[in-house]
This record gives C-alpha cells, sequence and structure tokens, in this order.
C-alpha cells in the first residue's frame, strides 16, 4: 500500500512537469511566431516604392549570378532601375557586389554589363565589386560615393526586391546618419520568394544585432 502511494505521488509530479513544459513550449511557440508577424510587418510596409527628395544617386544591390547572367531576381532589380533610369538618365547609379565562390564574374560586374547592354551610359555606372552582403554594401557603397566627392546628407534611391527593401534602407540610415527611398523589385522567381518570406525575417534581427 505503501509502495502504491509513493508510485502515485512521484506519477502525479511527473505530469506536473510535463504540463509545465508543454506551457512553456506553446509560450515560446506563440512568441515565435507573434515576433515573426510582427517583423513580416515591418517588410511589408516598406514593400513599395518610396523617393526622398531628388536623388541624384540610385544604389542597385546585387543578388545570385549564374552562369548565364544575373539571376532571376537580380534582373528583377535591374529592369526595375531600367524602368525609372528612362526618366533619369544622367543619375549617378552604383552597382553593389562581389563575387561569390560560385559566381562567374562579380555582381558588380554582370549589373554593369546588362544596365550598359540596355543603354545605360558605363560613366554614370560606379561598381562596388567588394561586398559579400547587405551591410557590407552599404558601408562600401558609402565610402565609394564619398570618395568621389558626393553628400552623404544627400538621400539616394536603393533599388532591390520588396522584402529586402526594409533592411537595406535602415542599414543605410545607420551607415549614413540619412534616410534613403526605395524602389521595390518585384520576386519572379516564387520558389526564392517564398524562401525569402522565411529568411528575411531572421536576417532583420541578424542586421539588427550584428550589423555595426
Amino acid at each position: 500500500m505503501s509502495y502504491q502511494l509513493q508510485w502515485d505521488g512521484r506519477s502525479g509530479y511527473g505530469g506536473k512537469r510535463r504540463h509545465m513544459f508543454l506551457k512553456i513550449l506553446l509560450l515560446l511557440i506563440s512568441l515565435g511566431m507573434f515576433c515573426f508577424g510582427a517583423l513580416q510587418i515591418v517588410i511589408a510596409v516598406n514593400d513599395g516604392d518610396q523617393i526622398i527628395g531628388e536623388p541624384k544617386v540610385m544604389v542597385v544591390l546585387g543578388c545570385q549570378v549564374r552562369e548565364d547572367g544575373p539571376s532571376i531576381l537580380l534582373r528583377d532589380r535591374l529592369d526595375k532601375a531600367l524602368e525609372y533610369l528612362e526618366d533619369h538618365p544622367d543619375m549617378t547609379v552604383v552597382v553593389a557586389g562581389g563575387q561569390g565562390e560560385d559566381e562567374p564574374v562579380s555582381e558588380a560586374r554582370a549589373m554593369y554589363d546588362y544596365l550598359t547592354e540596355h543603354g545605360v551610359k558605363g560613366e554614370n555606372i560606379l561598381l562596388e565589386d567588394r561586398s559579400h552582403n547587405t551591410w557590407q554594401n552599404v558601408n562600401n557603397t558609402a565610402d565609394l560615393l564619398e570618395t568621389r566627392g558626393y553628400d552623404l546628407g544627400e538621400p539616394v534611391l536603393i533599388v532591390t526586391n520588396g522584402f529586402h527593401l526594409a533592411r537595406a534602407k535602415w542599414l543605410w540610415k545607420r551607415c549614413t546618419g540619412t534616410a534613403a527611398g526605395g524602389l521595390s523589385a518585384p520576386s519572379s522567381h516564387f520558389p526564392s520568394a517564398v524562401y525569402m518570406f522565411f529568411r528575411e525575417p531572421v536576417g532583420l534581427v541578424k542586421s539588427f544585432v550584428f550589423d555595426r
């Protein structure tokens, strides 16, 4: 009888522990979902064209380059840039992106070739070909512009896919102290768009903590 009582007590204690563990787990899942949703709202709010003042400089951020040229997402960015440049042909354009191990040329070079093939004057394009992430894109571009005599207090126009604009504009302001406008390119490659839907909130958190 005493053994049965002792066993029941242990069983009850174990049940309470499991119940507490499940409550904590559900709380963490709910908190994670809330944070994910909040970050998606930040991304969605910034997913749109926004022109600040009369920018003299456009910055096109790089993306994957393949053997046959720019990836679909990168072509989306470049085509969006070309649309704006039709009415602003004399803008300075910075193409920003280095060369990854699996890329035949730097992203900057691939973008330069694409833009010039579509009528943009080569002398209007500056190549930033050393960066490998968004924070490096921003910092290296700011350094390049500063060495060329551009005023970093003037707003620039950043071109990237819509899901990426929030982070890109925020990092530009962190780097230069000046707000940037943005052009929101579509994301024509559906698998990449789905992947970025989940990846970009993580990128925002990573940039907030580490990109300084």
